[in-house]
């Protein structure tokens, strides 16, 4: 009886379990606006209506789901392979910072709906245009994370690695990455999700298939259950990645102080 009744603690203590109480809430709040507002399913499907499609349409939509999700993929790793090599040339030459640094933080004054466009027209239809989106959505987020983190190492501990005869790439390799490693797997985790907006924006501008097809053509035909379920698709996958990225921050960090306290919560 007293395993049964610890069982059941650790299970409403689980991590997964409060934001799915949370939607069901937010999904029977959804439902009883729509009832007691009595608003058109021209305006805001129910939430059956887009279980529904969600259950009937699923092959297609999981189909559709997988041109969206390499352009999501591939665009973050090309901002986690361009931006922490810039960040580390921003970190290593002042002359470098004071002339690209201020042009990184300009651009992202440039509404990207407004470059994508250019792509098409650059590199035709097909997946270029939706990688690239991605990965300018992504990219800024690593080299500021990135930045900050090498730039936070402590004077004191450079000055140690210094009087103990560490030359440069191995005070980077044993002081700098280490200590920057967290900073950087935070800007990699903003990446990810902004990543799949940058597909998606990629997809409206021109694209016949992935799910920013979809919306766009469910919003043109009003097919709004099919434009929810589409967005559930893309909650989803952005929620995954985001899993997938933490999980490689807990095997690669797992000193860090935050992995620890997971680690007693857990036990």
């Amino acid at each position: 009886m007293a395993e049964s009744k610890r069982g059941w603690v650790r299970l409403l203590q689980a991590g997964w379990l409060k934001p799915l109480i949370f939607l069901v809430f937010l999904t029977v709040a959804w439902d009883l606006v729509i009832r007691l507002f009595h608003i058109p399913p021209y305006q805001i499907p129910k939430p059956a209506d887009v279980i529904e499609t969600l259950w009937t349409d699923w092959p297609s939509l999981l189909a559709q789901s997988v041109p969206t999700t390499i352009a999501t993929v591939q665009g973050f790793v090309l901002s986690a392979l361009f931006g922490i090599p810039m960040a580390m040339l921003i970190v290593g030459s002042r002359t470098v910072e004071s002339y690209v640094y201020p042009l990184l933080v300009f651009s992202q004054s440039i509404p990207k709906i407004a470059i994508a466009p250019l792509f098409v027209v650059w590199f035709g239809f097909g997946m270029l245009p939706k990688v690239l989106s991605a990965f300018l959505l992504g990219f800024f987020p690593v080299v500021v994370s990135a930045v900050q983190g090498f730039k936070s190492v402590e004077p004191d501990m450079l000055d140690l690695a210094r009087a103990m005869e560490a030359n440069r790439l191995q005070i980077f390799r044993m002081v700098r990455l280490p200590h920057a490693m967290p900073a950087i797997f935070s800007g990699l985790k903003v990446s990810i999700t902004l990543a799949v907006v940058g597909a998606v924006v990629g997809e409206f501008v021109g694209s016949n298939n992935g799910l920013g097809f979809v919306l766009q053509r469910s919003i043109g035909n009003f097919e709004l259950p099919t434009m929810f379920a589409a967005l559930v698709m893309l909650s989803l996958i952005g929620v995954i990645l985001f899993w997938i990225v933490d999980v490689i921050e807990r095997l690669c960090i797992p000193w860090h102080a935050s992995q620890r306290q997971d680690l007693i919560v857990a036990a």
